[in-house]
């Protein structure tokens, strides 16, 4: 998505762009597929950042803009409303903020008056600024709050939205995806994620902009000296010369690439931040036995624990699930429910070789997905028509993110820089999150660094 971006903006003023896409369809890691005739969203529960014609200072709106997109192109339908599911106090929350302070006022009263402070710091708060330094998302929440409740209920949708830290998360990024979350809200492209990369990259080619598929980066040749040609070669043997290089492989990705790569007092590293997603097709829609949330966000205990697992492939004991049907209009055919594990890649990766041990893992995904939407949707009867899995390791083949990581490195680099000269990265190492958050990146790294040169590459592995 940010390489994408990235590349309608450079287009737009007549910059000489090619995106390297080493898949054979656009997304990365918000991408589609298709098994036995059924369509299949990878990554997109739903769209954060939800806009509408003329809400001022909204990110989605912006990007319209900045790209010269039609907001009725993006076909967005919203949410009905979410929930936060802990063993007592469940919070639900809509697009309009006003709800989850509703919730708030009945469930935590003592604790109103600090949110709406909270609120009101957060409006004049900047969380793009590119050179803020780390801070815990935690030890600021608590200075707002003194309820722990009501802390962790918040960080729960914020970190597996978005976190490459365990049991935390970098402040400005938790202001990204709270603003993202709660005071803008879901949504959905009518059709999904296609809907969204068919418009983008219909825009780029109508631009004039070269994208090649199944062409991956082998190596990454840096000129010395920054001022002449970098050469890339592709899997495939091509060379290709460009003066500058915006890259959405990832950080420790890109920085592998790289043939002649100095040392480095501490290189960057990959995330471990994973996920097993499992996609159930049934024979009806949940809303006919009376559940209209598009998505919970599920936690077996108050304390959330929002890490890689410890010895063991997924943890069930927390999980997103997201109820596609629920938005505002219904274009599927059957009823679906999705839900997302935290799993660690590790584990995953013993049973790479071992194809009978990993067909049976996976059937213990699917297991323990199937018990978790009996636990929470007890009424619930309809007829298993179709199911998949995907884990750790179908990330990392199809994304090439190191350890099957979703979010990326937690050495973010907020103004794209790297330690050479004009190979820059945009997308999650860069620090922006979520879909929205992917394409403001590639528009403001390419404003930033690419358009007052003649001649840019845009790589995306």
């Amino acid at each position: 998505m940010s390489g994408l971006a990235a590349g309608i903006r450079l287009a737009m003023f007549d910059q000489k762009v090619l995106i390297l896409e080493k898949h054979s369809i656009a997304g990365g890691l918000n991408s589609f597929y298709a098994r036995k005739g059924r369509k299949l969203d990878v990554g997109l529960h739903a769209m954060t950042n939800f806009a509408r014609p003329g809400d001022k200072n909204r990110p989605l709106l912006k990007i319209c803009k900045q790209l010269r997109l039609s907001y009725s192109e993006l076909q967005l339908q919203e949410q009905s409303f979410s929930r936060i599911l802990f063993p007592t106090k469940e919070l639900t929350f809509t697009n309009e903020i006003s709800d989850l302070r509703g919730q708030i006022a009945l469930k935590f009263s003592d604790q109103l008056e600090r949110f709406d402070r909270f609120l009101t710091f957060l409006e004049s708060f900047d969380e793009t600024k590119l050179d803020r330094e780390y801070q815990s998302a935690r030890t600021q929440l608590e200075e707002f709050f003194t309820s722990e409740e009501l802390i962790e209920r918040l960080l729960c949708p914020t970190l597996i939205y978005g976190s490459a830290w365990e049991m935390d998360m970098d402040f400005s990024q938790f202001v990204i995806m709270f603003k993202a979350l709660f005071l803008e809200g879901f949504s959905r492209p009518k059709g999904g994620v296609r809907t969204l990369l068919n418009t983008l990259v219909k825009r780029y080619k109508d631009l004039r902009g070269e994208l090649l598929f199944r062409s991956g980066v082998k190596e990454i040749a840096l000129s010395c000296d920054g001022e002449t040609n970098h050469q890339i070669m592709l899997d495939n043997g091509r060379l290709i010369k460009c003066k500058k290089i915006l890259s959405s492989a990832g950080l420790p990705e890109t920085y592998k690439l790289i043939k002649n790569n100095k040392v480095l007092e501490r290189a960057p590293q990959a995330g471990k931040m994973s996920f097993t997603e499992s996609i159930l097709f049934f024979s009806k829609r949940p809303k006919e036995f009376g559940h209209h949330e598009t998505i919970s966000f599920f936690n077996s205990s108050e304390k959330y624990h929002y890490r890689k697992p410890e010895d063991t492939l997924f943890d069930k004991e927390s999980a997103v699930i997201c109820l596609p049907n629920n938005f505002a209009d219904d274009d599927l055919d059957e009823g679906i429910i999705r839900v997302t594990f935290i799993a660690n890649y590790d584990e995953w990766k013993k049973l790479a070789d071992n194809e009978e041990a990993y067909g049976q893992a996976k059937a213990q995904v699917l297991k323990e997905t199937l018990a978790l939407i009996k636990r929470i949707y007890p009424d619930f009867s309809a007829q298993l028509n179709f199911s998949d899995v995907f884990t750790p390791l179908t990330i990392k083949r199809f994304t090439s993110h190191e350890a099957g990581c979703v979010y990326g490195s937690e050495d973010k680099k907020r103004d794209g820089k790297t330690d050479y000269p004009n190979l820059f990265v945009c997308g999650t190492d860069q620090g922006f999150l979520g879909i929205v958050g992917a394409l403001l990146s590639g528009i403001s790294m390419a404003n930033l660094h690419c358009l007052q040169t003649p001649q840019i590459a845009s790589a995306g592995n």
